[in-house]
């Protein structure tokens, strides 16, 4: 599956850079900003990215960094304005799935505020964090500046992941392997603080 997107985006960036490029600002914002659309695939999309552009220069790198971490800044802008004044249609619609509200719910009591930078690295608790600050109000200079700080840091880790790891022949070879195994690590702190919720 992931060698199956590496050569989709590869031959868009080989054909059309700014518009794939554009295309990964646009699913980024969907993932962060649009809170029915917790499945798309951020992660494996910037460290591809990254991978797929180790050869140009790390300014070039840093620019696109910048690029993206707009895309996440802003969509978590727009998911927290969304749960603030439509929070209550869309649960009253039941568009969310219920565990994935009690699992970001739960996180916000654990971590506090934090929740918005550490949930970055959560599949699903990234879309639905933004969503749960709106809908409880949160302080929106607070939201903004942690948002800020987690969008940056995402999007840095995954390109700069791929753009210093992704040319090395092992990992190259075994890109669907390393992405499952980044899936799986970014899962392990939500599972195991259900666990213990359980306990």
């Amino acid at each position: 599956m992931f060698n199956q997107i590496s050569e989709v985006i590869g031959s868009l960036l080989m054909s059309y850079p700014a518009q794939a490029i554009s295309l990964i600002f646009l699913l980024i914002f969907c993932e962060t900003g649009l809170v029915v659309t917790p499945f798309l695939p951020g992660d494996s999309l910037l460290f591809i990215l990254g991978a797929l552009l180790s050869a140009i220069k790390l300014w070039q790198i840093i620019v696109l960094i910048i690029f993206l971490s707009t895309a996440a800044i802003l969509g978590n802008i727009i998911n927290y304005s969304i749960g603030k004044y439509l929070g209550s249609v869309i649960l009253s619609k039941k568009w969310i799935k219920k565990e994935y509200l009690k699992r970001t719910e739960k996180f916000y009591k654990k971590y506090g505020v934090k929740t918005i930078i550490l949930s970055r690295f959560i599949p699903v608790v990234r879309t639905i964090a933004p969503f749960v600050a709106g809908l409880g109000k949160m302080n929106a200079r607070k939201f903004i500046l942690f948002n800020i700080i987690g969008g940056f840091l995402w999007v840095s880790i995954f390109i700069f992941g791929g753009y210093f790891f992704g040319s090395i022949p092992l990992v190259k070879n075994n890109l669907s392997l390393l992405m499952l195994l980044i899936i799986i690590i970014s899962i392990i702190p939500a599972l195991i603080h259900y666990l213990k919720s359980k306990s």
